[in-house]
């Protein structure tokens, strides 16, 4: 697990996000958004975020991150992702956010978004300039 997954979510609603997952040893690691509208807000900064492995496959990733809502604003919460690796090396899975001031882990809690979720290792090409 460890090491630097690029997160593809696509929400009910039909929204699509991006983030990266830097996964580290003992269970920390941190969120960065990919998303192109944070150039009007500043560089997105790493968000300390966790993960765990459970059985069979099954791995939670959960965080703050912040998401721009067009050039007029920012949306804050709590991301949450379970889903399997794959045969292929890929994480699958279903994908939650939920708005500031509510815990992922309370039952009453509602995600304000739900959705699906794949990740792949992120082997940095997107981040190295083109070659000249």
């Amino acid at each position: 697990m460890i090491g630097s997954w690029k997160v593809e979510i696509t929400f009910e609603s039909g929204e699509h996000r991006s983030v990266r997952f830097e996964c580290q040893e003992s269970g920390k690691g941190s969120f960065v958004p990919l998303d192109p509208g944070l150039k009007y807000w500043g560089s997105a900064a790493p968000a300390e975020a966790k993960w765990v492995e459970g059985d069979e496959g099954s791995v939670t990733f959960s965080g703050p991150v912040q998401f721009p809502l067009g050039n007029v604003g920012i949306d804050r919460g709590t991301l949450l992702l379970k889903g399997k690796v794959g045969a292929n090396g890929e994480i699958t899975g279903e994908a939650k956010f939920f708005p500031v001031g509510q815990d992922p882990g309370d039952p009453k809690s509602k995600p304000s978004k739900s959705g699906a979720f794949k990740a792949t290792r992120d082997t940095g090409e997107h981040r190295k300039p083109p070659p000249t």
